[in-house]
């Protein structure tokens, strides 16, 4: 039966899964914890020094501050690259021995299938550790139950459940691709204090400080692509690269892409001029005019035509076939149009939105949201899990959407 201590442990190896964002994906975010419950802070130094590689000693309580029931950290580890060693292949290589009758504290099910490693629940098997605890299962169908019951007929103590909801929080873009054969989707957008993106005129240069824009940027450097409409494109050119301080190397490149029904992009566009260097691709629907497609791809773009008459399948063409190529984050910087596209579909599943406390005004200026909304103000779609930043002068207000 899951302990205090055991919620204590989940809560650090959800931690150390969190070191892995923006290197591991598509893979899910995982962080492993090994503990013994014979070894105390009264161990000899040396010993110490074995247990954790680092020279760290870390050792925790139980109730009433009873010896029986404390336990040290004798390895922990993370999945810190895809394609590379897993979370408990990590920790199991820090413990070493100890880890021989330890308990193994991990965010999720040991893998049993071959991918671009071998199996981690034979090398947990093998270790030796008389108990694991698994936030949640892995609902990769290669895997989904399949190492908890391998790791149960090895004769291993498997508890499930401990600390669930943040480990369904924290892999909720890896289970969403998995199971909704989509990416996780981040609703982007600055706006003035009366709500608008642009004036009248369509202006929007500067509405967020330096400091959110930088944040943007961090952001940007986590997701596998940043998609806008056709018509952001051609009033905003951005470039939608990723430009942190000197010094500072992206985690990865995302891929650019225009959602661009009509192949309307400017051939002297920021995205057309870095086409060669930065990852384009154009979504162009059934009727754009014959021949963009060669022209766009021999500037070095990729050019997807998807054969979807409205923008609402296109969408969801376009988002299968993203899922499909690996992609589990996907940035969505605007404008209103498809942001309101998307939330009438209800497909935004995280909203990040700085407001400056600036006013502009006007019935016409572009507001961040549009689409057709909701008539009812009880209909309105809420954030949970939200959190109120000041960044610079703005205000960052974050959230998962509840429709």
């Amino acid at each position: 039966m899951a302990s205090n201590l055991d919620q204590i442990y989940m809560k650090r190896a959800l931690k150390l899964a969190l070191r892995g964002q923006g290197f591991v994906e598509p893979n899910p975010m995982v962080g492993c914890v090994i503990v013994r419950e014979d070894l105390t802070e009264s161990d000899p130094e040396n010993q110490k020094d074995i247990l954790l590689e680092n020279g760290e000693f870390d050792m925790v309580e139980g109730e009433g501050d009873s010896r029986s029931e404390a336990r040290l950290i004798v390895g922990e580890g993370w999945h810190q690259k895809y394609g590379e060693a897993h979370a408990e292949i990590n920790a199991l290589k820090m413990a070493g021995e100890f880890a021989k009758g330890g308990v193994m504290y991990v965010t999720l099910e040991p893998c049993v299938h071959q991918g671009k490693t071998p199996p981690c629940v034979d090398r947990v098997i093998a270790s030796g550790v008389k108990r694991v605890v698994i936030a949640m299962s892995d609902p990769f169908p290669q895997n989904d139950g399949a190492g908890i019951e391998k790791l149960r007929d090895a004769g291993i103590e498997v508890e499930v459940g401990v600390c669930e909801k943040e480990a369904q929080e924290l892999n909720a873009p890896y289970v969403t691709r998995l199971l909704k054969d989509r990416p996780w989707l981040i609703g982007k957008w600055a706006m003035t204090l009366d709500g608008k993106i642009a004036t009248r005129i369509g202006s929007s240069y500067w509405i967020s400080s330096d400091e959110a824009r930088l944040r943007v940027h961090e952001w940007r450097e986590c997701v596998d692509a940043i998609l806008i409409g056709s018509r952001t494109a051609m009033e905003d050119d951005p470039k939608l690269t990723v430009r942190l301080p000197e010094g500072r190397a992206p985690k990865r490149i995302p891929t650019r892409i225009v959602f661009d029904s009509g192949g309307t992009l400017s051939v002297f566009s920021e995205l057309a001029l870095t086409a060669r260097d930065v990852p384009l691709l154009l979504v162009f629907g059934p009727n754009t005019p014959r021949g963009k497609k060669e022209f766009w791809e021999s500037k070095g773009a990729e050019v997807l035509v998807l054969p979807a008459e409205t923008h609402e399948e296109r969408l969801i063409l376009l988002f299968s076939e993203l899922a499909a190529r690996g992609m589990t984050n996907v940035l969505v910087e605007g404008g209103g149009e498809l942001l309101g596209h998307l939330f009438d579909m209800e497909m935004i599943d995280e909203a990040r939105v700085f407001v400056s406390p600036k006013i502009v005004g006007g019935s016409e200026a572009v507001v961040a949201v549009g689409g057709v909304g909701r008539e009812l103000m009880r209909k309105a779609a809420t954030l949970r899990n939200k959190k109120i930043e000041v960044v610079g002068p703005d205000v960052l207000m974050s959230g998962r959407v509840n429709y």
